[in-house]
């Protein structure tokens, strides 16, 4: 698999072929029975294996320190065939820290399947308490989503393994470069390819890295059944991104601590969730998993009403309004809309949360971009 060896390979093309095709035919009835039996490791449908797509999964597996790895037309597709394929009728799944929307919709899907689970927002050292003879998986974000919370996360998976419960953790945030989940003992981490690793928002992706036996379970129950297929043309502008990765997460970082420090001076912001804030209690958390950070962030505006955010957000010309992050350009978003304070408290989101993601257009332009908006509220 993934048996592309570089320039030293057929033409010394320094880029990964394109294996833009949707089958592979075998010399004979015997031998394609053969590999059809095994699918995961032979090339036989697109739909299951292709040999750009093999190239960028062990690349991705290297990356974070796994055995193996399957892609995903999108990281929902990771995080469905993941969950899909591990989990039964009558299992129970906790949920921890702030956790992406979808992937909550998708649980309370699963319950008219029978699957249960609950969520546990806020990072506890008591999660013991939390589960129940029925838990068959912990799933977590860290740093979470929106709030950028923190978790122990070798403390968990400790937990979980005296349990024989295993763990899966969105890594999106920090990407392999700057935290390794499968280091702390989780068993599957699960990454949108949309974000950094893509990095020019021209691709939608998605990745789910673990031990063989895992990703082959997942990919028959998950993959090869729910059809959440990466093309060979989405590898391979994962890969070109990979080819960048360390250079851009290293100036995402730099432009977020600079705009981070400056938020946090600012009289209208009531507090800044980003790791690099060093007032949060974390900071040791912090020190022990990561070894940088990327550039997505949220603030709280303070005297915060759907207008105040709406302003702000409005005020702002090099951060454009938009949904996604990870790519060149600044992003900015808010959880906020009309009649919507109450719930978001509930879920221990202040009103006034504003997400920024922090792009390479350089510090300097960045701040002068959010001053104008403070400027107009």
């Amino acid at each position: 698999m993934g048996e592309w060896d570089g320039p030293g390979h057929q033409t010394g093309a320094v880029a990964p072929p394109i294996f833009q095709t949707s089958l592979f035919t075998k010399p004979s009835f015997e031998e394609f029975t053969r590999q059809q039996a095994a699918e995961h490791e032979n090339y036989v449908y697109s739909r299951g294996t292709n040999p750009t797509v093999a190239f960028l999964e062990e690349r991705l597996a290297l990356l974070e320190g796994g055995e193996a790895a399957k892609c995903f037309g999108s990281g929902m597709g990771a995080i469905s065939a993941v969950l899909a394929g591990l989990l039964r009728s009558g299992d129970h799944v906790l949920f921890v820290n702030n956790v992406y929307g979808p992937t909550l919709e998708l649980a309370e899907y699963l319950r008219r399947f029978g699957i249960e689970h609950t969520v546990l927002a806020e990072a506890t050292a008591d999660i013991e308490d939390h589960l129940r003879d029925d838990t068959a998986l912990i799933y977590v974000e860290s740093p979470g989503t929106l709030r950028m919370k923190v978790l122990d996360v070798p403390a968990l998976t400790r937990v979980a393994r005296r349990r024989g419960i295993r763990t899966v953790m969105d890594n999106t945030w920090s990407t392999p470069l700057f935290q390794k989940p499968l280091a702390s003992g989780v068993d599957i981490v699960v990454h949108s390819l949309t974000k950094y690793i893509g990095g020019h928002s021209d691709v939608v992706g998605g990745a789910a890295i673990g031990s063989r036996e895992v990703i082959r379970e997942v990919f028959y129950n998950g993959h090869q059944l729910f059809g959440s297929v990466m093309s060979a043309q989405e590898a391979s502008l994962v890969l070109r991104g990979l080819r960048t990765l360390p250079l851009r997460m290293e100036e995402h970082q730099r432009n977020a601590r600079r705009v981070v420090d400056h938020l946090a001076q600012r009289p209208e912001v009531q507090a800044v969730h980003h790791p690099h804030a060093d007032h949060r209690p974390d900071e040791e958390i912090v020190r022990s998993q990561f070894t940088g950070f990327s550039g997505l962030l949220s603030f709280e505006l303070g005297d915060a009403t759907f207008e105040r955010v709406a302003a702000f957000v409005d005020g702002l010309s090099l951060f454009r309004i938009g949904t996604s992050w990870g790519g060149y350009e600044s992003l900015v978003t808010a959880p906020l809309r009309p009649g919507t304070e109450a719930e978001l408290r509930s879920r221990g989101i202040a009103p006034g949360t504003v997400r920024l993601s922090v792009g390479l257009e350089g510090a300097e332009r960045q701040i002068e971009d959010l001053e104008g908006a403070f400027a107009k509220l």
